[in-house]
């Protein structure tokens, strides 16, 4: 496969993002190059996958999200704000033990995302239920 230019551009916008969605390479492209458009993005992605220059991993609801090979780490994402943070894919190196020994499986963490509620919004939620007891009762 040759390296057109177009597919280079998909490459370095992907490299240059971290994580981006299809549609957040298309417009990073646009701002140099306005002729290329998301069909072209989707199919360099799918081709730079196959050549294992890129990966994608479903964060949630919507598009995957692209990022380089070397990239490699397991997303916490918030179901309340959206937010993404990254850890060491090590920290699951028990999970992935255990998996392997009680049922053969081998787990690729580098390829996961794990969705929960990030610190600042459990705070938040506390703060909020604090709040409301400490409200008087509304008469209806």
């Amino acid at each position: 496969m040759r390296m057109t230019p177009q597919r280079q551009l998909v490459l370095d916008s992907v490299r240059e993002l971290a994580h981006a969605t299809p549609e957040q390479v298309c417009k990073h492209i646009q701002r140099t190059a306005p002729t290329v458009n998301i069909t072209t993005v989707y199919r360099a992605l799918d081709l730079l996958e196959e050549l294992g220059l890129v990966r994608h991993t479903h964060l949630g609801h919507g598009a995957p999200t692209y990022s380089v090979e070397e990239h490699e780490h397991v997303h916490l994402v918030c179901h309340r704000c959206g937010d993404i943070d990254e850890v060491p894919c090590e920290l699951l190196d028990e999970l992935g033990k255990s998996l392997d020994r009680e049922r053969g499986f081998a787990l690729d963490a580098t390829h996961l995302a794990l969705s929960g509620t990030c610190g600042k919004c459990r705070t938040a939620g506390e703060e909020d239920r604090s709040a409301s007891e400490d409200r008087p009762p509304r008469d209806t």
